[in-house]
């Protein structure tokens, strides 16, 4: 997936996949995919997809939505977080070691 945001282009073909997370089947209406990517300038983003019941969700009438897919540009912070909420502990030790500390 290629898009360019911002004057950014962001490209899941040539920037480094850092985690992944994802969730039902693809025929499912809350199924969603998403991987998170570092560019080699050092932006963040989360190339993901899902169905009609997702934050990805595309209006293709009124009242029908049907699914899609979309990058999302991320701080270096928003990225960290998103690999907590998703459990990516490889993706958080060799990447955002220096903002964790021990309990």
């Amino acid at each position: 997936m290629k898009k360019v945001i911002e004057g950014k282009v962001y490209n899941t073909a040539t920037a480094t996949k850092l985690a992944e997370y994802s969730y039902g089947y693809s025929s499912d209406f809350s199924y969603i995919s998403e991987e998170l990517y570092l560019t080699k300038k050092g932006k963040y983003f989360l190339a993901g997809e899902g169905g009609p019941y997702t934050c990805y969700a595309e209006r293709v009438d009124s009242n029908t939505y049907c699914g899609g897919e979309a990058i999302i540009p991320m701080t270096r912070r928003e990225a960290f977080e998103w690999c907590q909420e998703h459990d990516c502990t490889e993706a958080i030790d060799e990447h955002f070691s220096d903002l964790v500390e021990e309990a």
